[in-house]
């Protein structure tokens, strides 16, 4: 097995270089010489309607995008180009006018000759401006079944990450740690262009702030997946749409991005279709050092005694990072498509934590001691990607053949240094010699998924799907400490251990759907078949798991008429424990606050039903939902006090959670020059559970919202204000408090609109901030927490042979989505 995944590699890049090497084949057959097929027509100025001289005309074929042959316009605007029979698609170009397509030209032996009639073309100050008034509209676009955010037209992403981008999508929410929920419930499924994927590594959070936001193209978000997706996701699926696209010839952008506090950093994606060919390539690479910090107040009690200890810690976390993706789609013929992609990213970080413990004893009055505990820590994550795929596509629309294959093969490296230091109330050194301990953490993953799927259309509107994945996943991590004794070096046994953790999941999934008049139906049920197994070296603890799962989707729609659509909803979904969760060593940056996980914990079960209503304005487009959800084996975090200083926090699996809510999501534009978008989310979460005797119950009431406004002056000038707003909400050990930050954007077009410059502002007053309090039968802890500092930044956009803000790309991707009909 090992020899296979090293040869995996070479396998690849020489297949790689095989279709870069390969020649293009004659798709022209049936016809003559002597009396070719023709197009024809006449140019003509869209508001004057005299003719145009000296037009370009170029025919391109619909196979492969390669240029067939041309001609010039002539006095009287006309033009005639001779071929072949095929299928072909015209562009027009004139100085100072704006380039026109004519696409789904068929010349075949019952219709040899085509006469386009008078082509209209017009002005580009007049077409540019309406090209972006149509592209504004879409900027974030609705439907019951998933929302579409597309991110180059939201200013605040500008120089940002993935975690940025996510923390402006609707439904979704990013807190100060980058965990993710949607609908105010974790267990979200991340996957890359439809996959999971390398450049999430192997922590979803860390993977997130790792990834440029100029690297996506869109964001999808699926609150209630049909069978066609893996079961993972309790809450929903958000799917990272990358940049690519099958444009004609060469074209791309180029960024450049500035920011206080320290952040630098350039991305190109470049894209070039020529033949059978299509090429395109990313990367980026990114500096950034951001300050962050935190206090918490705690108090332990045992017996007659208090003890207490004011924490304040400042960090500073970052380093250098680059992310490359490479890849090619060969066009065996317009039904026949290859894909295969390379990526490749690697961070180096150097971050600094500095750790302040105040302890008193019964009281406040009574300081006993004062301990500085400072981190030096070197953190390095090398992360690599192949991709292997090809789709067959027959002669009905909609009717195709997908395979996929992907190998990903990720590591983390995290080194510390620790010196901690003792002094006496008054702040003078005790004398005691420092503490002086190493830890060192070496995480690496291998994941292989194989996945092939099918699509038959039936009837008019009937879809029959089917499908198998196996996903083969095996993760090794090695987590040592060691402390300075007596002159030598000595490992703390509690905090050493290797972990095994070995995951096969196989699936199958069925799914068909009709639609009937105003009705339309679909269902689908996936079997899922789990292997687990966990082993820990030291001990020889070894837990295997397996289990057999199905997991049916059902949706049902009536269409009132073309502006008010209804949907009823349901899935069952499974959120298994994720890497960190089942690790059972513990942090040791903070030696008062440790963190572990669990490797006894069970996968969290979720039945999701969803009655949705998506009603279209002239001006705008309304979605409202109400939602219910059940878990089983819900998984929450527990802190218990081991000492009269330290706690340790783990997961287990309580009893069950019910979520109830109700969502609005809006789009809204009174004027050409004005954009309001907005999201609002009202649910009450009840989960119920007991954890030692320990009643951890908890019942909240609680909602989060943003609004988005967006204004034009002068047709070049954008300005933009995003709002965000989270409610407290109770928790089982105790409540978070609200949080919420405004995001300022401005921008403006230069260099004859092929570039842009933006200058944003991420959290203006500095007010995202992690706020909670817990307690529990002999402790009571409160806390105030940044993870990041308020960010100006300043960046650079040129465009090379594209549009400002298209409404999508030609032939690129964009076809997932949760229920169809």
């Amino acid at each position: 097995m090992r020899l296979f995944l090293k040869l995996i590699p070479t396998a690849f890049l020489l297949f790689y270089m095989v279709l870069l090497n390969g020649q293009p084949s004659s798709q022209w057959k049936g016809d003559s010489d002597l009396n070719p097929p023709s197009i024809s027509g006449v140019v003509i100025d869209g508001e004057t309607k005299r003719p145009l001289e000296f037009a370009a005309v170029t025919l391109f074929s619909e196979v492969d995008s390669s240029i067939v042959t041309g001609a010039i316009s002539q006095l009287d605007g006309a033009f005639k180009v001779e071929t072949k029979f095929g299928k072909y698609y015209l562009q027009i170009d004139y100085i100072s006018y704006q380039s026109v397509y004519i696409e789904n030209i068929v010349l075949e032996d019952k219709k040899r000759d085509i006469d386009l009639g008078q082509v209209e073309i017009f002005p580009s100050t007049q077409l540019i401006e309406e090209v972006e008034v149509r592209a504004e509209r879409s900027s974030m676009q609705l439907s019951l079944d998933k929302k579409v955010f597309n991110v180059g037209k939201d200013l605040a992403n500008q120089g940002g990450t993935a975690a940025d981008v996510l923390d402006n999508v609707p439904s979704v929410t990013v807190d100060v740690e980058g965990n993710i929920e949607l609908r105010g419930a974790g267990g979200v499924r991340i996957l890359v262009d439809g996959k999971p994927s390398g450049m999430i590594g192997i922590s979803n959070s860390d993977g997130l702030r790792q990834l440029p936001a100029n690297l996506i193209d869109q964001i999808e978000v699926i609150t209630n997946p049909s069978a066609r997706y893996e079961a993972e996701g309790m809450s929903g699926i958000i799917n990272i749409i990358l940049k690519k696209d099958r444009k004609r010839g060469l074209n791309g952008s180029f960024d450049l991005t500035l920011g206080t506090p320290d952040l630098y950093g350039a991305a190109v994606n470049l894209n070039y279709r020529r033949n059978q060919f299509n090429f395109f390539t990313n990367y980026s690479i990114r500096y950034r050092k951001g300050p962050g910090q935190g206090d918490q107040y705690q108090e332990f009690w045992e017996d007659d005694n208090l003890f207490i200890t004011e924490n304040t810690s400042r960090r500073i976390r970052g380093g250098l990072s680059n992310s490359v993706r490479f890849g090619a789609d060969y066009f065996f013929n317009e039904k026949n498509i290859l894909t295969t992609a390379f990526n490749f990213r690697y961070s180096n970080d150097d971050n600094q934590n500095r750790i302040t413990y105040r302890d008193y004893e019964n009281g406040l009055d009574n300081l006993t001691g004062i301990t500085k505990r400072f981190d030096d820590e070197i953190e390095k994550e090398p992360n690599l990607e192949y991709s292997l795929s090809f789709k067959k596509l027959f002669e009905r629309k909609g009717h195709e053949l997908t395979f996929d294959f992907r190998y990903q093969d990720e590591e983390e490296e995290e080194g510390s240094e620790f010196t901690e230091s003792s002094y006496n109330p008054d702040g003078t050194p005790t004398g005691l010699p420092d503490l002086k301990q190493l830890s060192n953490n070496l995480e690496g993953q291998r994941n292989i998924i194989l996945q092939v799927d099918y699509v038959h259309p039936f009837g008019e509107d009937g879809k029959f799907e089917a499908g198998l994945r196996s996903g083969i996943r095996d993760i090794r991590n090695d987590f040592k400490v060691q402390e300075f004794q007596d002159n030598e070096w000595i490992a703390l046994d509690r905090f050493t251990n290797n972990l095994l953790y070995d995951e096969n999941i196989h699936a199958a999934y069925t799914m068909i759907g009709n639609k009937f008049n105003q009705f339309s139906i679909q269902s689908g049920l996936r079997i899922e078949y789990s292997e687990v197994r966990t082993e820990l070296l030291q001990t020889n603890e070894i837990n295997p798991r397996d289990y057999l799962n199905a997991f049916p989707s059902v949706f049902l729609g009536y269409e009132l008429d073309e502006k008010n659509t209804f949907q009823l909803s349901y899935s069952r979904r499974i959120r298994r424990p994720g890497f960190w969760e089942l690790n059972p060593f513990l942090t040791f940056s903070d030696a008062r606050n440790i963190w572990g996980g669990n490797p006894n914990l069970n996968p969290e079960y979720t039945n999701s039903y969803e009655v949705g209503y998506l009603k279209y304005f002239d001006k705008g487009t309304l979605t409202s939902a109400v939602f219910y959800r059940h878990t089983n084996d819900v998984i929450e975090r527990i802190r218990q006090v081991t000492s009269d200083t330290t706690s340790e926090t783990r997961p287990y699996n309580l009893s069950t959670r019910n979520d109830y809510g109700l969502e609005f999501t809006f789009s809204y534009n009174p004027t050409k020059t004005v954009r309001i978008n907005g999201n609002a989310n009202f649910f009450r979460s009840q989960t119920e559970g007991e954890f030692e005797g320990q009643d951890l119950s908890a019942d909240t009431y609680t909602w989060f919202g943003r609004i988005s406004s967006r204004v034009t002056l002068f047709k070049k000038l954008n300005i933009q204000l995003n709002m965000n707003y989270r409610a407290p909400r109770n928790t089982t050990q105790g409540k978070r408090f609200a949080v919420w930050h405004m995001d300022p954007a401005a921008s403006m077009d230069i260099l004859n609109n092929n570039g842009t410059l933006t200058l944003s502002v991420r959290d203006l007053f500095n007010t995202r901030r992690r706020r909670y309090y817990q307690e529990g039968e002999n402790f009571y802890v409160e806390g105030d927490w940044q993870w990041r500092a308020r960010q100006l930044m300043l960046t650079f956009n040129y465009r090379l042979n594209q549009q400002k803000k298209r409404n999508g790309n030609r032939g690129g991707r964009g076809e997932f989505q949760g229920g169809e009909f």
